[in-house]
């Protein structure tokens, strides 16, 4: 049995979701953050010495796996490739940019300009230097959704799992609206999943959905 070690607000509600779409059995084990600092509890060093979440642990072989990318990856092979890699070579390698894309490029600017937020004076002048910074990644995106209706091509892959975190950060604080329409028709198809509800009704209050 698959635990989901579920933070509020937080990365780990792509986790649910893709355990909805593949039909895997799951439990939740719930955390809150502070209400001051708004980071994980300590008690999620107990699962992992990091203390981060999304983090999942398997009963079925006592594995315990942090990052999103790394579970999203082991969820799909647990569940024999399922939405998995496609097998033409174009749509496989275009998969594989945007499991590494998600995190590896488009959410550190995102994550940036939430922090500066926090600064007064000079966060504000940070901010408007970091916007011009995403608008190229949301540009990119845009004509990269003007393309097929998933990210890696027809079908919904995991590389949607991991996009939706960013594309749903973007909307609520980085400029993405209906603008950018190919980016704002996936969100609401995405939102619109029977899987992502039923994540969400699990999951409990999310911010960006």
């Amino acid at each position: 049995m698959i635990t989901v070690h579920h933070l509020e607000n937080s990365r780990s509600q792509r986790i649910l979701w893709i355990l909805e779409e593949l039909g895997l059995a799951y439990d939740i084990a719930r955390y809150e953050r502070d209400p001051k600092t708004m980071l994980a509890p300590r008690a999620l060093k107990k699962v992992h010495p990091l203390g981060k979440s999304p983090v999942i642990t398997d009963s079925d072989n006592g594995r315990t796996i942090a990052e999103t990318g790394a579970i999203v990856e082991y969820l799909i092979e647990k569940a024999d490739g399922r939405m998995g890699a496609p097998a033409d070579e174009d749509q496989r390698l275009r998969y594989r940019f945007w499991m590494h894309y998600a995190e590896g490029s488009a959410m550190p600017p995102l994550l940036l300009k939430l922090v500066v937020s926090k600064i007064p004076i000079m966060g504000k002048i940070a901010m408007k230097r970091l916007q011009p910074m995403i608008d190229v990644h949301l540009d990119f995106i845009e004509d990269e959704l003007g393309k097929s209706p998933w990210f890696a091509g027809d079908e919904m892959t995991g590389a949607d799992i991991m996009m939706s975190f960013p594309l749903e950060a973007a909307a609520s604080r980085a400029g993405l609206d209906n603008g950018r329409p190919n980016s704002m028709a996936w969100l609401d198809k995405v939102h619109a999943r029977p899987a992502f509800r039923t994540a969400l009704q699990k999951g409990g209050p999310y911010a960006y959905a």
